[in-house]
């Protein structure tokens, strides 16, 4: 296995962004678990929803509250909050569930390699440090490049990446009772508009994705 890289994030996290994300289906709900090989899952945040939304008619009789009733308190089931340095070599999410890194492949790899630096594997030692504080026992390492040259490259040039950066992981853990979910979408999931070189840039990456743990700070 080979792919991603880390560095110790010091004064580097100064954009912070925080977004609420409220859920009125509760059947919508549910945390995502690592799969075997043959099932490929999707990355975080991109997994279809069961149906498309009821069309719902407000002026419905049945909808109505009967005389007395009301409402429940609204209920946040997810809070997700984000953090990026300044340059956006690097991005963290946190939700109540999961701790997403997103590492940009400039920062981890030559261009068109997957062969990872020092630089990029110290920033990867970091993220296994977050694997141990959050005593995670499951971990997807997902491989993303833009659109550019053919689809099939790209392919195999994100699996490669993200073989890289789980490798370093596993030696950083040193932890048999971790599993890894390796995966390589390729141009697939873009974060940004791949018209723009800012876009591929933020669309070339390998994003590291464990649970929470109710203790893990």
């Amino acid at each position: 296995m080979t792919c991603s890289r880390t560095r110790k994030a010091a004064p580097r996290l100064a954009l912070v962004l925080t977004a609420a994300s409220v859920m009125v289906a509760a059947n919508l709900y549910g945390a995502v678990t690592a799969h075997a090989d043959e099932s490929p899952s999707a990355p975080p945040g991109t997994e279809a929803s069961p149906s498309a939304p009821v069309k719902v008619d407000p002026n419905d009789p049945d909808l109505k509250l009967p005389e007395g009733a009301t409402l429940a308190s609204p209920k946040v089931l997810d809070i997700k909050s984000v953090v990026e340095d300044q340059s956006g070599d690097e991005r963290r999410e946190d939700t109540n569930t999961d701790v997403t890194f997103a590492l940009q492949a400039e920062v981890l790899f030559p261009k068109d390699s997957a062969k990872l630096s020092g630089a990029a594997k110290s920033r990867i030692a970091t993220i296994a440090d977050e694997i141990k504080n959050q005593k995670a026992t499951k971990v997807r390492v997902f491989g993303f490049t833009d659109n550019l040259g053919s689809s099939a490259h790209g392919d195999v040039l994100s699996r490669q990446r993200a073989n890289a950066v789980q490798d370093v992981l596993d030696q950083q853990l040193n932890d048999p009772n971790i599993t890894f979910e390796v995966r390589g979408y390729g141009e697939q999931y873009p974060i940004a508009d791949n018209s723009t070189e800012a876009g591929r840039k933020k669309n070339r990456r390998v994003e590291v994705t464990f649970p929470r743990s109710e203790s893990g700070n």
